[in-house]
């Protein structure tokens, strides 16, 4: 059964092409944002140890799956029980052009306003993607994809590879 981790900057297609693995071959799917963050204001990251908690569960929930995000550090942890992982190393350009055309994402945001609201910050993350050093980096990915030693993809497109 795959188990298969699919990351790359905000706005790159993670979601989209998750719920895809999912329906086409029966994964479970795990969204890392439903679990990096506390329910605080500002946002706080949920310390790492909370989160492997949840990752682990979700593995003995699950045989097979699909688990996207951006967070590098998680990726690493989960990273331990995958056997497959698709890079979505998209141009900065193209995942600001999706992530201004996303449909509202209720699970993250009250309303399509509040998310709105929050293009254009939002739009300034991801254009540094290439110029951050953090976790959530273009740097850190590629570290990451390049020390798997599963099956990798990295996919330069919203186009899936066949």
């Amino acid at each position: 059964m795959r188990k298969v981790l699919v990351f790359g900057n905000s706005g790159s297609g993670k979601s989209t092409l998750a719920r895809q693995l999912k329906y086409s071959e029966g994964l479970a799917h795990l969204d890392l944002d439903a679990l990096a963050w506390l329910n605080t204001s500002p946002p706080e990251r949920a310390p790492l140890n909370e989160s492997l908690r949840s990752i682990q569960q979700f593995f003995r929930e699950n045989e097979g799956w699909v688990i996207e995000g951006c967070y590098t550090d998680l990726l690493e942890l989960a990273g331990r029980a995958a056997n497959a992982i698709i890079f979505l190393n998209l141009p900065i350009e193209l995942c600001i052009e999706n992530a201004r055309n996303r449909p509202w994402e209720p699970h993250k945001y009250a309303s399509k306003h509040a998310q709105d609201d929050n293009l254009d910050m939002f739009m300034d993350w991801i254009a540094q993607y290439d110029r951050r050093h953090d976790v959530f980096s273009l740097e850190s990915h590629l570290s990451f994809y390049e020390k798997f030693t599963g099956e990798k993809t990295m996919l330069t497109s919203n186009a899936r590879a066949s």
